[in-house]
C-alpha cells in the first residue's frame, strides 16, 4: 500500500514522525480518513483518538483540539497534547471524568458548562483508548 508522512505535534514533543499507509482522525464536522494522494486541506480536529496504519498495524492514541493539514509531501497535525494508550493514567482519567459530570450536574454558566463537556468527553476519550489497549492485550 502507498504511504505518505506523517508529523504529529505537541508543544512538549514531536509524538510522531515518519510513513504511513492510513491515517483516521476526529474532525470537526466528523471522523475523517487520509490515504495518500489526498487532496490537500486544513481543518479543526476535535478531541478523540487519531488512528494510523504503520507496516499493517494500527496505532490508537488520545489527541486534544488541534489542526490537520494536508499537503502534498506531508500530513502534519499540531495538537495540544497526544498520547499513546500506555502514557494514560487510567485512574486519573476516571478521576476527572467524575469531576467532570458532577460540575455538570451543577447549574453554572454556559461557559462553564461548556468547559466541562470538553474535560468530560477528553476524560471519555482517554479511558477508551486504554480499554482498547487492555482488549488487545488479552
Amino acid at each position: 500500500m502507498k504511504t505518505f508522512h506523517l508529523e504529529i505535534t505537541t508543544p512538549e514533543r514531536r509524538f510522531y514522525d515518519g510513513p504511513v499507509e492510513s491515517l483516521v482522525v476526529e474532525g470537526t464536522q466528523g471522523k475523517l480518513g487520509i490515504l495518500a494522494g489526498h487532496i490537500p486541506m486544513s481543518t479543526g480536529i476535535s478531541v478523540g483518538t487519531i488512528r494510523f496504519k504503520v507496516d499493517g498495524q494500527w496505532k490508537e492514541s488520545f489527541c486534544s483540539e488541534g489542526f490537520l493539514e494536508v499537503r502534498p509531501d506531508r500530513t502534519i497535525i499540531l495538537a495540544q497534547a497526544v498520547e499513546w494508550p500506555d502514557e494514560i493514567d487510567a485512574r486519573r482519567a476516571e478521576e476527572a471524568r467524575l469531576r467532570a459530570e458532577e460540575r455538570l450536574r451543577q447549574k453554572k454558566s454556559m461557559q462553564e458548562y461548556t468547559q466541562s463537556k470538553i474535560a468530560l468527553t477528553r476524560a471519555m476519550v482517554r479511558l477508551r483508548v486504554t480499554r482498547n489497549r487492555m482488549d488487545k492485550l488479552d
